[in-house]
């Protein structure tokens, strides 16, 4: 008989990622389970199994082709001329963080839980980061 999984039960994990000249879609597609938790024993889709995700040199993650210049990040406000239309190249200058982020949140399932999971992304467009404590237990 398989039990079923409680919050109590559910351990949260730290692990790292190093976005220098990796391509965007690809390293997303690996933070993202990592978030979801599908790895683990216990995953179960109701629950918050996930880990905690810390990515480094996000200002230098790569993407191929055009999308350079072609690529664009709409938002509206809602009011009239309210559309701000940003290239993957302006961004990268104004908050390249948003780029990984972005990705990310898009390869989450949309459902209630896909705001928890993103709580638990932290990005860093450069090589330093204030979790270097979790990681030196490891060592």
């Amino acid at each position: 008989m398989i039990k079923p999984t409680k919050k109590t039960q559910i351990k949260s994990a730290w692990h790292i990622f190093d976005a220098k000249d990796q391509i965007l879609g690809r390293l997303a597609s690996k933070i993202a389970p990592v978030l979801f938790g599908k790895s683990k024993p216990y995953f179960v889709r109701n629950l918050d199994c996930g880990d905690h995700v810390v990515v480094v040199n996000a200002s230098l993650v790569k993407v191929t082709g055009k999308k350079e210049t072609e690529k664009k990040y709409t938002s509206f406000s809602g009011y009239p001329g309210g559309l701000k239309t940003l290239s993957l190249s302006q961004l990268r200058e104004k908050k390249p963080e948003r780029i990984i982020e972005k990705a990310v949140l898009n390869m989450l399932p949309k459902n209630k839980l896909r705001d928890q999971w993103m709580k638990r992304l932290h990005v860093f467009a450069g090589e330093k980061h204030p979790y270097e404590e979790k990681f030196k237990e490891k060592k």
